[in-house]
């Protein structure tokens, strides 16, 4: 039995270990795969199983010391507090950098043992490989925590006798699950990076690749999505701004990975039914995987303020500007000498799905470039003594809704379209109807909801409905010939459903954007208890001002109830709580939440005895943003979960003699 004063070190210990199995792991089966050593190729697995558990120890000594509330551990001082609830102190074990830096860590070795797991039919060189590159990554950020960000630091010889307490916009459910997902995303495109580089190791930059990275990438996509859903929602609610997006730089850096993720699952169903884009591909998944790196550089880097951001000595930010820098470099420097003798002997017209699908990584990575130059032409400015530089919403909207709308306009083609040649006759008869059906929704719908009809409403309406429509009549055509209903859809295969709920969430997500937008109606109020404020249908009611205590703070709590049309609907409890370590103030909003609308009340400052300053939202399909993201989610899951990649993977390697190897022939064969 290890004694708990202990438990620090041999978290230590466990994160030494890891490093050193990791540089085996990056080793070792790189040599065997080089030289065809199978006993060196198969110690893959073993290490990656090491990785796991030893990173898996040192993450739970951690936890450990967080829920006994050892303060000699310099993090759990900083980020902990006696008073904390048992649930506040294990999820702020991710409070801060180190921590944080830590479950990536955990992430990365999470998917390092899945890929060991999962992929057991990869020709056994290929396998290695990619757990071998995994490894590589491992080493980086392993060296930066110890070295630079170690968790497990001590406070000698005298520790404090409490701790300095979670940030407390942090002690929410929210941040309970965010962050872990988040980081699932991030960190799962690093598998689809090692599978890329692997591919241009051993020349397979063919369909059979396509078919191995692609159910990677469908998951490390649809975590990443739920992450950046879960941060929006986090966000609306607990900051008390009573909005659902903000352009913040590490909002950003989060979904520009994401931008780039959905170009390369597009990418690769290109590669996989066509084996055309290759190229293409294998550099969407350095791009990728690259802005994941660059969301770690801006989060940790100490360059920014910002509420999601840790603050960092800056010199951190070197350490991973460096690794970034050889991961970046390294890959298109291999990408140069490689990619030139892949060849594609197969060719497509004009008007075909292959080129709707180009349209849509072009403009994809239109809008990356975009929020990317707008995310760090600040940072540059300062850095280059230009002075304090702000890029807000107006400039993203600007540039970002055009295309996106672009593009929504182009996904209703792309599922209906053909492969290699599309008939214009053919998507006129398929179209026209949806079309007609989108045109009157457009009119109506707006004309309908509100007094005042919308322009820009009428549009995502339109937009919205299109991709919809065209689905259905997608659908309807595939089951044409079909005996029966039922046996046309089951005849369908499970990715196909899966890109029709993706599809069908961005209409679905699209619609919560534009109409929260639009119509959203916002009131800052000066509110006196019995005093009643009128917005739209409903009646604000402030019936009493209370003081109440939570486990480490008090709070201000007002009661507020809500009538809508004359009848009762709903009591609220917004409050500002006050923290008793770090003696701050945060807003805890309240809201009373409906698939059509939602009503969000905050408190202000007093302004009086007796009266306080509140501001008051009701906020019409916000819900549906966040049921977009999941509906797209889902669809990922869908997607990985087909057999056929099973089946396809089971095949290669009794395939595997028909691969040509680039190191050996001089070139790849184009691999239908």
């Amino acid at each position: 039995m290890v004694p708990s004063l202990m438990v620090p070190e041999l978290g230590h210990f466990a994160l030494v270990l890891a490093l050193c199995i990791c540089i085996a792991l990056f080793v070792l089966p790189m040599i065997g795969a080089h030289y065809g050593n199978q006993l060196l190729m198969h110690t893959s697995r073993s290490f990656a199983a090491g990785f796991f558990i030893f990173v898996a120890i040192a993450f739970y000594c951690l936890s450990y010391s967080f829920a006994h509330d050892d303060f000699s551990v310099k993090y759990v001082a900083s980020n902990s507090n006696s008073l904390l609830p048992w649930y506040y102190k294990l999820c702020a074990v991710w409070g801060g950098h180190e921590g944080s830096l830590l479950l990536w860590v955990l992430m990365l070795s999470g998917w390092t043992f899945a890929v060991s797991i999962f992929s057991k039919s990869l020709p056994l060189d290929m396998q290695a490989r990619v757990l071998s590159l995994l490894g590589f990554v491992a080493i980086g950020f392993l060296s930066f925590m110890l070295l630079t960000s170690n968790p497990f630091d001590r406070i000698l010889p005298i520790p404090p006798q409490d701790g300095g307490d979670l940030n407390p916009a942090l002690q929410d459910f929210g941040f309970i699950i965010h962050p872990p997902i988040l980081y699932m995303g991030y960190v799962g495109f690093s598998v689809v990076f090692a599978f890329a580089i692997a591919a241009l190791l051993t020349g397979r930059l063919d369909s059979a690749w396509a078919r191995w990275s692609r159910p990677w990438a469908t998951m490390a996509w649809g975590f990443l999505s739920v992450g950046i859903a879960l941060g929006s929602w986090w966000a609306y609610y607990e900051l008390g701004w009573g909005d659902w997006w903000f352009w913040d730089p590490v909002e950003n850096a989060s979904f520009m990975p994401w931008i780039v993720g959905t170009a390369l699952i597009h990418s690769l169903a290109v590669t996989e039914k066509r084996s055309l884009f290759k190229n293409w591909t294998i550099l969407l998944a350095i791009f990728t995987f690259s802005l994941s790196l660059l969301g770690t550089f801006i989060v940790r880097s100490g360059l920014l303020t910002s509420v999601h951001a840790f603050a960092s000595d800056p010199a951190r930010g070197v350490f991973i500007l460096g690794f970034l820098l050889v991961v970046v470099g390294g890959s298109l420097v291999l990408y140069a000498f490689r990619a030139p003798v892949v060849k594609s002997e197969v060719g497509f017209s004009w008007f075909s799905r292959e080129t709707l699908l180009m349209g849509n990584n072009i403009i994809l990575l239109v809008v990356m470039l975009t929020v990317l130059l707008g995310t760090l032409y600040p940072m540059i400015a300062d850095a280059m003594g230009w002075g304090k530089i702000s890029v807000g919403p107006p400039y993203f909207n600007f540039f970002f809704l055009p295309l996106m709308g672009l593009l929504c306009l182009l996904m209703a083609l792309g599922p209906v379209a053909n492969w290699k040649h599309t008939q214009p006759k053919q998507l006129l008869r398929l179209l026209w109807k949806p079309w007609v059906l989108s045109l009157v929704s457009a009119i109506l719908i707006p004309w309908l909801y509100a007094d005042e009809f919308k322009w820009f409403a009428a549009l995502a309406v339109f937009i919205a409905s299109w991709i919809a429509t065209a689905i259905v009549a997608d659908i309807i055509y595939r089951l044409r010939h079909a005996n029966s209903i039922l046996a046309g859809v089951k005849k369908l295969s499970l990715s196909y459903y899966a890109m029709l709920l993706a599809h069908l969430g961005i209409a679905v997500s699209l619609i919560g954007v534009s109409f929260t937008t639009i119509y959203s109606t916002e009131r800052d109020l000066r509110m006196e208890e019995h005093q009643t404020a009128k917005i739209m249908d409903y009646e604000f009611t402030l019936q009493s001002l209370q003081q109440v205590k939570g486990p480490n703070y008090t709070a201000d709590e007002a009661l507020i109830t809500v009538n809508y049309k004359g009848k009762a609907l709903a009591d609220m409890r917004p409050q500002k709580r006050r923290y008793y370590a770090r003696a701050s103030m945060t807003t805890e909003v309240a809201i009373n939440p409906g698939f059509f609308r939602d009503l969000y009340v905050a408190m202000g400052e007093p302004v009086a005895e007796k009266a306080w300053a509140m501001r008051v939202h009701v906020r019409p399909f916000v819900r549906w943003i966040w049921l977009g993201a999941l509906m797209m989610a889902f669809g990922a899951v869908l997607g990985a979960a087909d057999k056929r990649y099973r089946k396809q993977q089971a095949k290669a390697e009794q395939k595997e003699t028909s691969f040509v190897s680039a190191g050996a022939s001089g070139k790849v064969a184009a691999h239908e």
